[in-house]
């Protein structure tokens, strides 16, 4: 068993730090198409990979996107620098929120911002919302070191050295699951008060 100490944890730190996100500057000023775009994204998301074999973009997950209204339709089966900023927040959001949250965050978001339609467009909400994650990623690793060292002081009474190291190892993992379920409580209960809510009065006030 691979015991989790400081070392692992430092290996682990590491590859954090090269999950950096896609820079705007980064994405074509011109329109791409379904293979051009699958290949980007998995060219520069490749860190964020658990193995190597994964997918992380395909092209019946765009699909389904555009099916399910995450996606704006592509023009000609092209798709816009907007389009890719959109795939990106939903490559985010899919690992931890379902369809019809992601749809309840996109829908206002592409309503007002997509397409022109405001001087705030996507391009400046998703540098804004990117442009602290070094600050984020400090504190979320002196969190985890935190969490860390909390493990290590449980099933301190006689435990076999073994034993002790799988039970500090649960426990760590357990501190951590325990805060992923929190915070995505919150988020859906945040979609659930904010926008869900305004989202019928919205339809409510069209039937008028």
């Amino acid at each position: 068993m691979e015991n989790i100490n400081e070392e692992y944890l430092k290996s682990i730190f590491d590859c954090f730090k090269k999950l950096d996100y896609i820079n705007p500057d980064e994405i074509p000023n011109i329109d791409l198409n379904m293979d051009q775009v699958t290949t980007f994204m998995d060219e520069h998301l490749k860190a964020s990979k658990r193995y190597s074999e994964d997918k992380l973009l395909t092209k019946t997950m765009i699909n389904n996107y555009t099916k399910n209204n995450l996606l704006p339709s592509p023009n000609k089966k092209k798709y816009s620098k907007e389009h890719m900023l959109l795939l990106i927040f939903i490559y985010y959001f899919k690992n931890i929120l379902s369809i019809s949250d992601i749809q309840s965050i996109f829908n206002p978001l592409t309503e007002k911002y997509y397409g022109e339609k405001s001087d705030i467009g996507l391009e400046k909400i998703y540098k804004e919302v990117f442009k602290n994650q070094n600050d984020q990623m400090d504190a979320l690793i002196k969190d985890v070191i935190r969490k860390y060292n909390k493990s290590r002081e449980t099933f301190t009474d006689d435990q076999p050295g073994e034993d002790r190291d799988f039970l500090n190892n649960f426990s760590f993992i357990c501190m951590l699951s325990f805060d992923v379920y929190i915070k995505k409580q919150l988020i859906e209960k945040i979609i659930d008060d904010t926008l869900i809510d305004k989202n019928k009065k919205e339809k409510e006030k069209e039937k008028e």
